[in-house]
């Protein structure tokens, strides 16, 4: 394994640097992001349209694609940092919300539904001035 380290040293440092970059992109991003969810976006049965289906087809498909790659270079960025330096499972949390896929908007709804979560989401509203984020009851 330091044989292998060794003679990959700059793959190694590149990938020691994108983990560092990519820990302090997710903890300006994830606040940053948190807040700006309307406050009522968890209590639809079906994930309320936002302005990328306002959007042209052709600009549609363009931004969505963009959004599912760069969602999935950060879950295998976060995979990686499991073992380099970073926040791995907040970046790997991260990428897969940039995913689109079935079932992803209940998941959020669950995840959110966590007391931890939803108070923690509510404290960083709170500090900027945001309304509380509302969550409807689990079923």
């Amino acid at each position: 394994m330091f044989d292998w380290i060794k003679d990959h040293g700059t793959l190694v440092a590149a990938l020691g640097a994108a983990s560092v970059l990519v820990l302090i992109a997710s903890v300006i991003l994830a606040p940053a992001l948190v807040v700006r969810i309307p406050a009522d976006y968890f209590t639809h049965a079906r994930r309320p349209s936002g302005w990328l289906a306002r959007q042209r087809p052709a600009l549609q498909l363009l931004l969505r694609l963009g959004k599912n790659v760069l969602g999935g270079v950060l879950l295998l960025a976060g995979i990686a940092m499991l073992a380099l330096p970073g926040q791995g499972l907040l970046t790997m949390l991260l990428g897969f919300f940039l995913l689109d896929g079935p079932g992803k908007y209940r998941f959020e709804k669950w995840l959110v539904r966590r007391r931890w979560v939803h108070r923690s989401i509510n404290w960083l509203r709170v500090r900027r001035g945001r309304e509380l984020l509302q969550v409807t009851a689990s079923k």
